[in-house]
């Protein structure tokens, strides 16, 4: 698979550092739209625990991302997981993964424009505002995604970390605001701290904590995404797991400290956690609650900043597996074409443009609502993301098994397979939709593009210089 040598093709700039490598993970895992949606699910499993649901889901993505953490530290490639599996078991085995992994980030961005226009609807009815058609909302949102997507990766990961700490800091402001409320004795319903949120109620059994965590776990989706950066962060061996692991460790946090401070908000009696387990929009709720329609119309606006950070960092994530799959051969040449300018892959973001522009008008035609494409293309990415988890962690045990490594470098990547492939059976059993079923037809079409590009798949995957 050796890099094209046409003169439509170039190279991805080296000029990140780890916070801009970072940027792009916290982007794309978007903690300020995960806690505008993820809390009520936990909650409904678990009552008041709902803590304790994020607290477990963060020592299980712990365990699935050690084999990105291992991998990342020892290849560096703008394919991420292509490179990371065809390194460690084979090239076929890497662009099935490689493959996998775009079956996510084809849809993942068009998840997030259907969260800037939930958002942006919610605002302009905050603001008193008749919304216009989702659609043209979509469309404003799809257009500003695809031009900052254009402005090269430094700008573009400056904007990603602006956006999203901009939000985290406006959910801070509530958070202060409720703690400040319940510890004065000014709450509207005498609400409390109530350190029981870390304990499991009576009567709710640890099965239960188990589901919660499933869902809680997929708060932490995209924490790999700075993997794809390894031809434009500096020493990327370093930098970008280090960059997965801070991710991490910073959203579990923020994750925790959010959703206790929102079961105190709504109460940790049973009419509260009724409450929270029913909110569409807890945050939103709770600052029309604490602070008034001012903050909550703040907060509307910084999920709108905050989906727009998502869905940005996944074009990057899709555009540079697209170039890396163009650049070797296994997708048109012309994918690998870089802008002279701003040092993008053009060709590649067009391409992942034009897909989003096909779904939005596609749902749209459809009659579907932006919650309805939402939920949609969200389950068709996690499924992927879940299956490519697998597969990698399998990957880098296998690695670890050959080279003699250390035990444990072998065990954890097991231990975050099986952790993988338990998440993946929560989310699709038993049956509610037929969308696992569009990724059985794309996981087959993987199949059949390695079986395919076998001849090419033969030669050695080359490791980009630097």
């Amino acid at each position: 698979m050796a890099a094209s040598s046409t003169a439509d093709q170039g190279s991805l700039r080296r000029v990140l550092g780890f916070w801009g490598t970072a940027a792009v993970s916290v982007g794309v895992m978007a903690p300020t739209l995960a806690m505008s949606v993820v809390g009520p699910e936990p909650t409904r499993l678990v009552g008041r625990a709902a803590p304790l649901a994020f607290v477990a889901a963060a020592a299980l993505v712990l365990a699935v991302s050690a084999g990105f953490l291992n991998l990342s530290g020892e290849f560096a490639h703008a394919g991420s997981v292509y490179a990371f599996v065809g390194h460690s078991v084979g090239p076929r085995s890497g662009a099935f993964t490689g493959w996998v992994l775009l079956g996510t980030y084809l849809v993942f961005p068009w998840v997030s424009v259907a969260g800037i226009t939930t958002f942006a609807q919610g605002l302009l009815r905050t603001l008193g505002v008749d919304p216009p058609d989702w659609y043209l909302l979509a469309l404003a949102g799809w257009l500003v995604v695809g031009l900052l997507a254009a402005g090269g990766i430094r700008p573009t990961s400056r904007a990603l970390l602006a956006f999203e700490a901009a939000a985290i800091l406006l959910i801070l402001a509530l958070m202060a605001v409720i703690v400040h409320a319940i510890t004065t004795g000014s709450a509207p319903a005498a609400q409390r701290v109530d350190i029981a949120v870390f304990t499991l109620p009576d009567g709710v059994p640890v099965s239960a904590l188990v589901l919660a965590a499933t869902a809680a776990f997929l708060a932490f989706a995209g924490f790999e995404s700075a993997g794809s950066l390894g031809e434009e962060a500096r020493a990327p061996r370093r930098v970008v797991p280090r960059a997965m692991l801070a991710t991490i460790t910073a959203g579990a946090i923020f994750y925790v400290a959010c959703v206790a401070v929102q079961s105190w908000g709504f109460g940790t009696d049973p009419a509260g956690v009724a409450r929270f387990a029913s909110s569409s929009a807890p945050l939103g709720e709770l600052a029309a609650t604490y602070a008034g329609p001012g903050l909550a119309a703040g907060l509307y606006a910084v999920a709108v900043v905050s989906a727009v950070g998502a869905g940005l960092g996944c074009v990057l994530v899709a555009v540079r597996t697209l170039f890396a799959f163009g650049r070797d051969g296994l997708l048109p040449h012309i994918l690998a074409r870089v802008s002279p300018r701003s040092g993008a892959p053009s060709a590649a973001l067009g391409l992942e443009m034009g897909v989003g522009l096909i779904l939005i008008s596609g749902f749209r035609l459809a009659g579907t609502t932006p919650i309805g494409m939402f939920f949609a293309l969200a389950t068709i990415g996690v499924l992927n993301l879940l299956v490519m988890y697998t597969i990698t962690n399998l990957a880098a045990a296998g690695h670890h098994w050959r080279n003699h490594g250390p035990v444990r470098r072998m065990l954890l990547p097991l231990v975050g397979a099986l952790i993988a492939v338990a998440v993946l059976v929560q989310t699709i059993w038993p049956p509610v939709t037929a969308l696992p079923v569009v990724v059985v037809g794309w996981l087959v079409l993987g199949g059949l593009f390695v079986f395919i590009d076998r001849v090419r798949l033969r030669d050695a995957l080359p490791e980009p210089e630097g």
